[in-house]
């Protein structure tokens, strides 16, 4: 089955721009075209989309709030949003994470990065780009004196098996399901399932809250290899 992706961005010309790429590639499509939060919102309920590549900064209702809308709707469940914006900045990624956001990467992405990162939230999957991940190391490692919106219970990492948390490590260093299967000697099916048993236990809803529950633990460590 075809992806379906709906394009939220107030400029056409980044519009049609993507369109021509995601529509050129043989398994996913474009079934909508938004230029703010509230028709991207109104276009995923109406196509039932897959992913929604959703701009931040757009007229009457911008990508996170409509990002919130979306993930807050239990009848749109299955739509991943991969936030794609020139402006990574730490505040915007956290917001992105929090919204519910499956995936953040910034408009400089190579346009193969780009339709490989909407296969990856297409299967489920959760996607951050390097920077993006900086920021989220940086702002959950430390101590804080509350815990953030969307945080995990990282008090529930000790009942995972301790294959889960050596998996769990990995994914908190970048490591993708099939970077994981080669390093552990496993097939990626096996790695995934072990990745998606440790999201459970601990609350996780993707792999970015995954990592946060890694580094509140202690798990894994700031610089750390």
């Amino acid at each position: 089955m075809s992806i379906r992706v709906v394009i939220a961005d107030d400029q056409g010309l980044i519009r049609v721009g993507f369109r021509s790429l995601i529509d050129s590639a043989p398994d996913m499509s474009v079934v909508g075209e938004a230029a703010n939060g509230q028709e991207a919102v109104d276009l995923v309920r109406e196509t039932r989309a897959d992913v929604v590549v959703m701009d931040i900064r757009m007229p009457e209702l911008d990508g996170l709030g409509a990002t919130r809308l979306i993930c807050a709707d239990e009848d749109l469940a299955g739509v991943r949003v991969l936030i794609l914006t020139t402006f990574e900045l730490d505040e915007y990624v956290l917001e992105a994470i929090e919204a519910g956001a499956s995936g953040f990467l910034g408009k400089s992405v190579d346009p193969e990065d780009l339709v490989q990162a909407i296969r990856t939230l297409a299967a489920g999957d959760a996607l951050l780009s390097p920077k993006a991940t900086r920021a989220l190391i940086n702002r959950y490692a430390r101590p804080v004196e509350a815990e953030p919106p969307g945080a995990v219970d990282s008090t529930l990492l000790p009942a995972l098996t301790d294959r889960e948390r050596e998996v769990v490590a990995l994914v908190a260093h970048g490591l993708t399901n099939d970077d994981i299967a080669e390093r552990l000697f496993v097939s990626p099916l096996t790695a995934k399932t072990h990745v998606n048993r440790a999201m459970m236990k601990v609350g996780a809803r993707d792999r970015a809250q995954l990592v946060v529950a890694a580094y509140q633990s202690g798990l894994i460590r700031p610089g750390a290899q």
